[in-house]
């Protein structure tokens, strides 16, 4: 019964993330999905998926998001933007791929049982045992993976600060040179009508 109240509230928590307008509050309401996943885990005896839910996802993903919507400045109100106007294509596509999921995972696990002997199966001995005795490999590639694009963001970020350093400099040298040449043109142009002036008071004086 719990499962299906927590299941009811997950649902509704992700419906209003994908139907609000409002970036912010669709920001929290994925939080409170995500956590409800989490419950979810917990009541299936997973406490090792639901903690790592819990760090990833609403710890660092949606910290992530939130994070990109204020550098961003993104509009903290309605915003027209957030809706495509494409509601029963991606109704459809929804459907289809909920469709599919359930499929895929009920004819996978159909013939599975789980062993009620021993540890739980999602509990973290378990998938500890199990991860590092047969999948540590892929689990150290992926950890370099994630180091790889860490520094490539360091990386990336940093070129740009030093782009956007040449170009405030290149700005700030041409300033000066520009201003000569506005100081040169202005003086010319008195010289010029100097000129002008003379020659018409000294062609006055030869006519009188």
């Amino acid at each position: 019964m719990a499962f299906v109240l927590v299941g009811i509230a997950t649902l509704g928590a992700a419906l209003v993330t994908v139907t609000t307008r409002q970036l912010v509050h669709a920001a929290l309401w994925l939080i409170v999905a995500l956590g409800g996943l989490a419950v979810e885990y917990l009541l299936l005896t997973a406490e090792f998926i639901a903690w790592v839910q819990v760090l990833i996802y609403v710890g660092s993903v949606v910290v992530l998001l939130l994070f990109g919507l204020m550098l961003t400045r993104a509009p903290i109100g309605r915003s027209p933007d957030a809706d495509s106007e494409n509601r029963w294509a991606a109704l459809a596509v929804a459907v289809a791929a909920a469709g599919t999921l359930v499929w895929v995972v009920v004819d996978a696990f159909r013939t599975t049982w789980i062993e009620l002997d021993g540890p739980a199966q999602g509990s973290t001995e378990a998938t500890g045992s199990f991860l590092f005795r047969h999948w540590v490999l892929p689990f150290e590639a992926l950890s370099v993976l994630l180091l790889a694009a860490l520094v490539g963001a360091i990386v990336m970020s940093r070129k740009g600060r030093e782009t956007k350093g040449a170009d405030r400099q290149g700005l700030d040298g041409d300033g000066p040179a520009h201003g000569d040449d506005k100081g040169r043109q202005t003086a010319s142009r008195e010289s010029t009508t100097r000129q002008t002036a003379s020659r018409e008071s000294t062609s006055r004086e030869a006519k009188s």
